[in-house]
């Protein structure tokens, strides 16, 4: 009998984390399809790394909307449209909001089975081009008998106002967590925390031909709202229930237009090529929730993560919880009993928007930045989704 073989589990590393501006519904991304916003992305992370293509062993990309434009597997089709070798593979996932830290999840998991080595994983999604909800049946229906024999199950919007009901979050609280999440992404935004993230968008370049673009490149996210106050989100109707809801445009994420990519390393890839390692994913977690509750995935996340490696909510020095709608947030710090001032320090979703399939690697972006900017050690993104669902991914910055 042979010896005991060595296990084959890698320690997996990002190297970089990159994101487009967030363009706002209808707005300067409008004529710019999602696989070409990702081509331009790839092609900004190879030339800011000294990166060769033909060293990446796989792209894998977060899409939920994956009809028409976004239907013919994205990450194959953005890789090729932006030149890079016919060689490499794409694949594209869909975990509902979480699709793109699903891809993160996927792609480090390839690098620590020894599957793979270096792999950009991301998301891309433009919902002005392909709308949400656009891939249901010809019927308009979502769930069939079965499930919905067995669960009573609404809209994300109304398990929004559900969860309100259940944590007594009022209309004043989601208006005031709206209001300080474009405070604080203008005060980013100033201050230059999100430079080192976002590549600008050659709209000229990637835009459909013949298109009509005022605008050349997109440097900054459009979506922020630097005049929103109390007087003007109390103007908004309530969308989910007339009467007694809390819900509305102001204080739910945007729709909007993005791309944003992390590339994974093992550390012998990393060392071959000179790549300098920014921060370690130290732990990963996936979760069924209550699927008529259905946002509230990210608190068992965050809890299952910390269990898997033995830290506290107070090792942690900054989350991003994805800003789906005010609530979901809001009931995560009370459930958990973490302050504000560790969550969403740059904004969220309600502020720099929410493309679907690329949420969770712009979170990982926005996070990874942060979290250097302070000299701080861990941090932890948890995200909501859709069916009942929770994402969640822990990093430790390298010195």
């Amino acid at each position: 009998m042979s010896g005991t073989a060595k296990s084959a589990l890698h320690d997996v590393y990002i190297v970089d984390a990159v994101r487009t501006p967030i363009g706002r519904f209808r707005g300067a991304l409008a004529n710019v399809r999602a696989d070409h916003l990702a081509a331009g992305l790839l092609k900004s992370l190879a030339a800011r790394n000294d990166l060769d293509p033909n060293d990446i062993d796989d792209v894998i990309f977060g899409c939920v909307t994956q009809v028409g434009e976004q239907c013919g597997n994205i990450a194959r089709t953005a890789l090729l449209s932006a030149g890079w070798p016919e060689t490499i593979p794409g694949m594209t996932v869909d975990r509902k909001c979480g699709s793109s830290e699903a891809a993160v999840h996927t792609g480090a998991a390839f690098i620590a089975s020894g599957m793979a080595n270096l792999v950009v994983a991301g998301g891309a999604e433009s919902m002005t081009r392909v709308p949400m909800g656009g891939n249901r049946d010809v019927h308009g229906e979502t769930f069939g008998w079965l499930l919905n024999d067995r669960f009573a199950l609404s809209s994300q919007g109304e398990a929004a106002e559900l969860i309100s009901d259940k944590w007594d979050i009022s209309r004043a609280d989601h208006d005031d967590y709206a209001m300080e999440s474009h405070r604080r992404a203008a005060a980013a935004a100033d201050a230059g925390h999100f430079a080192n993230e976002i590549v600008p968008v050659a709209i000229s370049e990637l835009a459909e031909k013949g298109s009509d673009n005022s605008r050349s490149t997109l440097r900054d996210d459009e979506t922020i709202r630097r005049d929103t106050n109390r007087a003007k989100l109390d103007t908004l109707k309530r969308v989910f229930r007339t009467d007694d809801g809390r819900v509305s445009a102001g204080n739910a994420s945007q729709i909007c237009d993005g791309a944003a990519m992390v590339l994974l390393s093992s550390r012998e890839e990393a060392q071959r090529l000179g790549l300098r390692l920014r921060a370690r994913i130290v732990a990963t977690a996936v979760v069924g929730s209550d699927p008529e509750l259905m946002l509230t995935g990210p608190m068992r996340a965050t809890r299952e993560i910390l269990d898997k490696v033995g830290l506290a909510l107070e090792d942690i020095a900054l989350f991003e919880v994805n800003e789906a709608f005010a609530s979901v947030p809001i009931a995560w710090m009370k459930e958990l009993g973490v302050p504000a001032d560790k969550l969403n320090v740059n904004g969220g979703a309600i502020a720099l928007g929410h493309p679907l399939g690329a949420t969770g690697a712009r979170l990982m972006t926005t996070m990874l930045n942060e979290l250097e900017r302070r000299g701080a050690q861990y941090a932890l993104q948890a995200i909501c989704c859709a069916g009942g669902m929770g994402t969640a991914t822990l990093i430790e910055r390298l010195d």
